[in-house]
């Protein structure tokens, strides 16, 4: 039995020491904030220790967010992240660098199906600019363009045609 024991403890791995030598070479290469290192050392040390288990890992939990935390979220000038916690005028750019839709962020966190994807203010910026240079009035202006040519008469004299009789000659 001596031996099985000294076969498991070989092959046991110290997770401590790999997770140190793996965040040390992400850290030589790579930025973190000094605020993300206990996280990036945690993750790497459960994901590490996660290995060793032949266990089916569970489903990704979806971190709901409660309604208090989705009412801080939307303000007039900005909306704030549930991914990165940083404010965004608008959320579209910001989730497709994360690889979701914005239906696939309302479901992640729990969010309503009329949670917005731009902020209030920016989208009134946006829809008086679009005001200011007439987008939308092509049909209000099309209109009455269309009857003003029925009712005008080209000063142009027509352009005049083959003569009736040479058709009805060329046709018997």
């Amino acid at each position: 039995m001596d031996e099985s024991v000294e076969t498991i403890e070989a092959q046991a791995v110290d997770y401590v020491e790999l997770t140190a030598e793996l965040v040390s070479a992400y850290v030589s290469k790579n930025a973190v904030r000094p605020g993300d290192m206990a996280e990036l050392i945690s993750s790497t040390h459960a994901a590490l220790a996660g290995l060793g288990t032949s266990a089916v890992p569970a489903a990704p939990t979806a971190d709901k967010a409660t309604p208090a935390q989705i009412r801080k979220s939307i303000t007039p000038d900005a909306l704030i992240s549930f991914i990165d916690g940083k404010p965004y005028k608008t959320l579209k750019r910001h989730l497709t660098g994360n690889g979701l839709t914005i239906e696939e962020y309302r479901e992640r966190f729990g969010l309503p199906r009329d949670y917005p994807s731009t902020a209030a203010n920016y989208s009134a910026q946006r829809a008086e600019l679009a005001r200011s240079i007439g987008l939308g009035q092509l049909r209000t202006k099309a209109a009455p363009k269309a009857a003003q040519p029925a009712e005008t008469i080209s000063e142009k004299p027509k352009r005049a045609g083959r003569p009736r009789k040479a058709k009805e000659v060329a046709e018997a």
